[in-house]
């Protein structure tokens, strides 16, 4: 058989050869330093035969950065630590242990429970397996001789993943000197050696319920993750410290943005100045939503599950709804306003001069989240939204697509934020007809090309009832956070009976967009804060100055700089603290400008303070004239 490489050349291989193979025949430095191979892009184990005709890339351990290199380092390393942990701890069973982004975890269910301080037992342990050597083999077996295998070594986790596992059944077994030190039932891929890796770290514990499912077992999991090198480690640590500063759960109290509490667990209590930032973004959708042709619109909170089966949600979404019993009949609180406003819609007769038809609505929703799951305003129970649902014709899709690309891109832009794009096509189990998906995929296609911008596409990653485009934000930590969605339903239109009258007179259903580019406004605050380090831009910022009296008789001469700022966002602070601890909190608070009054400052000459330390001296009017540039007035 025949192999294609890189460069296009050909490479004849025996029959059934593995991807090792075609790395030994190549060179014998390749094959020692490969770790996965490409198969016509898909990664697999350099194990696994090859198969005529394919085009293949090999990733080695020079490939240090690349996403799926550094998969099947972490897959190895997650191994590594199951056999150090069966080691250290008789009696623990083992879960599952996959790579995941950053990193790997492993879920075990220890015989007692373990601390963070067993970490560095565990560590050393791994790193004591990784300087000794470990190899890797792979087999496959029957599905009856695996389950009888793991059934004799105690691990009903193993059992359970075998009797449910779709396809073939391998194992890996990792060894040193010819002697088998733990085998495990996976997939793969996984190293040839434990040697590529140069750097392993342990990070933390949580809880992890069995299959995700509170019902089951709760396990301990270890999270952790490897590299390369050394050097990749250390700034991978340095990044984990500068979340921790920028952790908005922190900053949120320190700022006096907004806190959580037990009494309504995952729903914030927002603070004055967590609301200022919040109306500032309100202030922006709704103005931007005028601007635009939206209709601000408000439907209920609670609805008859009779709604909830219309729309689907009842059958597929039911366990994630606060649902309760009034006067014999069944309620939901809303967990997303597209259904209530399919029943706006359907109010009245609609023709086809109406549409576009741009509803838009910061409706309250509730989610009935895991509480495992919650975290600070990144994931929570009830949440505010930037919907919008625009109701129009096949021929308008494109346009309005563009247009919502064009209202998202007016807030990223205003924000700085680097924008990442993804088109998600149809998934395997879906509605509609092949030619309905190819008219919904083409006019997302057609709208981000007309726009220029460049995307990725995520096949298969569409929701049941059309594709949708993604916006994703990279932070100042290079994190990628999904913002925005676009996409296009015209399923629900069709359960709703939803129609409008043609200009041939004739009864036609409308396609549906649901848009939402802010999101969640408790996730995009929570995004915000860790991305400016709390230090919000001087439009968003709760207090956009300060005002220090230096003793209690400049309090009016103060007091008076203040109210010249009127329109701005300011406060004075009068407090005992001494002028230098005053300056040291406004900056502690992050606040833009603060201004210090006393006997020698008036209105032609303030003693400015910029966040950051930068001191000048500017006339009242020219400090007015540089506020109205930052706000965006001039």
């Amino acid at each position: 058989m025949k192999v294609v490489l890189p460069d296009g050349k050909e490479l004849e291989l025996a029959d059934g050869a593995s991807g090792l193979d075609a790395a030994r025949a190549i060179g014998p430095k390749l094959a020692e330093q490969s770790v996965l191979v490409k198969a016509d892009g898909t990664p697999q184990d350099l194990r696994l035969p090859l198969a005529d005709g394919q085009a293949i890339q090999f990733l080695t351990t020079r490939n240090t950065d690349d996403p799926d290199a550094l998969h099947v380092l972490r897959h190895s390393a997650a191994h590594l630590l199951a056999e150090a942990v069966r080691r250290l701890y008789p009696g623990v069973k083992v879960a599952i242990g996959p790579p995941i982004e950053n990193g790997f975890y492993y879920d075990f269910e220890f015989p007692a429970p373990i601390t963070d301080a067993d970490l560095e037992r565990i560590e050393a342990e791994v790193n004591r397996e990784i300087a000794e050597g470990r190899t890797w083999q792979r087999e496959e077996i029957s599905r009856d001789e695996a389950r009888a295998r793991f059934a004799a070594e105690g691990e009903p986790y193993k059992v359970e993943l075998v009797d449910t596992a779709e396809g073939s059944i391998s194992l890996y077994t990792q060894s040193h000197d010819g002697t088998d030190e733990f085998t495990d039932l996976c997939r793969g891929p996984h190293l040839q050696d434990a040697s590529p890796i140069k750097a392993f770290k342990l990070t933390s514990l949580a809880g992890a319920y069995w299959r995700g499912d509170e019902k089951n077992t709760q396990l301990t999991r270890i999270y952790g993750t490897a590299f390369y090198a050394k050097a990749d480690l250390e700034e991978h640590l340095n990044l984990l410290e500068e979340a921790k500063r920028r952790d908005h759960r922190r900053l949120g109290v320190q700022l006096d943005l907004f806190h959580f509490s037990d009494i309504s667990p995952g729903s914030p209590f927002w603070h004055p100045k967590g609301m200022a930032v919040w109306n500032v973004l309100e202030d922006l959708r709704r103005r931007e939503n005028a601007a635009r042709g939206y209709v601000e619109v408000r439907t209920p909170q609670i609805y008859d599950q009779e709604l909830w089966v219309t729309s689907g949600h009842w059958e597929k979404y039911r366990e994630h709804m606060f649902t309760f019993e009034s006067e014999h009949r069944t309620f939901g609180l809303k967990p997303m306003n597209c259904p209530g406003h399919c029943v706006l819609y359907s109010a009245g007769a609609v023709s086809y001069r109406e549409l576009p038809l741009r509803m838009a609505e910061a409706g309250v929703l509730h989610r009935d989240e895991l509480a495992g799951a919650l975290h600070g305003l990144l994931r929570v129970r009830m949440f505010s939204q930037d919907d919008a649902h625009i109701f129009c014709t096949e021929e308008q899709v494109a346009d309005e697509v563009l247009g919502c690309l064009d209202f998202g891109y007016a807030i990223y832009e205003k924000l700085g934020l680097e924008i990442d794009v993804e088109l998600s096509t149809r998934p395997e189990s879906r509605l509609g007809t092949d030619e309905e998906w190819d008219a919904a995929e083409g006019a997302l296609r057609d709208a981000l090309e007309r726009r220029g911008l460049a995307y990725t596409v995520n096949e298969g990653d569409g929701a049941f009832y059309g594709p949708k485009i993604d916006l994703h934000m990279r932070d100042s930590l290079g994190r990628s956070w999904q913002i925005g969605t676009v996409q296009l339903d015209r399923q629900m239109p069709q359960r709703f009976k939803l129609g409008y009258q043609g200009n041939d007179n004739a009864d036609h259903t409308p396609v549906m967009i649901h848009r939402a580019l802010i999101g969640s406004f408790e996730r995009f605050i929570g995004i915000l804060i860790e991305h400016f380090a709390g230090a919000f831009p001087f439009w968003l910022a709760p207090v956009q100055v300060r005002v220090l009296p230096i003793a209690d008789v400049h309090h009016a001469k103060a007091q008076a700089v203040a109210e010249q700022l009127a329109g701005y966002r300011v406060e004075v602070d009068s407090s005992a603290e001494t002028v230098g601890k005053r300056i040291r909190n406004a900056e502690l608070d992050k606040i833009p400008f603060t201004i210090v009054v006393g006997e020698k400052e008036s209105d032609e000459a303030l003693a400015i303070r910029e966040r950051g330390g930068e001191q000048s001296t500017k006339s009242l009017s020219e400090l007015l004239g540089l506020l109205a540039t930052l706000s965006g007035d001039k």
